[in-house]
């Protein structure tokens, strides 16, 4: 029989692994979040593991610095780079199958530069395999990094996806971090409005909105 005071480490082992790559302000509120509920996370960015070892450590115990290639082993990807990037990352491996991308970016491109698509579906093109989901992305940094359970309920974060099936998996994650996900269907329908392209903000953009515990 499972003891009460070893519950979390099973709970840890048993959930999908995530890594977040891009450690800069939305990686770290990221992996703020993380730490508060002893999750385990892998963090990784264009900079060695060493440059970043010193910060994850700062953060919580479970908050652990490797490789780019090291952090793609796992099950679930954050990803918190810079947009222009997020090419960079999609070629350091050559096999998506099997990944869940969660697109933490804002696009600071012309609206002409994505195709005329949504920036996730976008994105989604060089990521050919994996599931992609939008999240993350419409709070500042600084809101994103403080506890998400606060005036009697839990902060949302909004979800959007072209793969039904991928927002159960990443709406259990966001739960698990003290979130309120909120679905909101397809990236070319509701997900339009948390998505930024150019000077062209969704109107739930930076909205700090709470659902309250029933």
């Amino acid at each position: 029989m499972s003891t009460a005071a070893s519950r979390p480490s099973e709970n840890r082992r048993n959930m999908m692994s995530t890594a977040i790559i891009g450690f800069g302000r939305i990686g770290q509120a990221l992996a703020r979040a993380f730490a508060r509920k002893n999750i385990d996370v892998t963090v990784a960015s264009r900079r060695p593991p060493e440059a970043l070892a010193t910060q994850a450590q700062a953060i919580g115990p479970t908050v652990t610095a490797r490789s780019l290639q090291e952090a793609l082993a796992a099950d679930t990807i954050l990803l918190a780079v810079p947009f222009g990037e997020h090419r960079e990352v999609a070629k350091a491996l050559s096999n998506w199958n099997g990944k869940t991308i969660i697109d933490a970016m804002n696009a600071q491109v012309a609206p002409e530069e994505l195709d005329g698509l949504p920036s996730s579906a976008f994105v989604a093109k060089s990521f050919t395999g994996a599931r992609l989901v939008k999240g993350f992305n419409h709070l500042i940094a600084a809101t994103l990094a403080t506890d998400p359970t606060v005036e009697g309920g839990h902060r949302v974060v909004f979800l959007s996806s072209d793969d039904e099936d991928a927002i159960a998996p990443v709406a259990a994650l966001a739960r698990q971090l003290g979130f309120a996900p909120v679905n909101l269907g397809k990236l070319d329908e509701g997900g339009r409005l948390v998505h930024a392209r150019g000077r062209v903000w969704g109107p739930l953009i930076f909205q700090d909105v709470f659902k309250k515990d029933q």
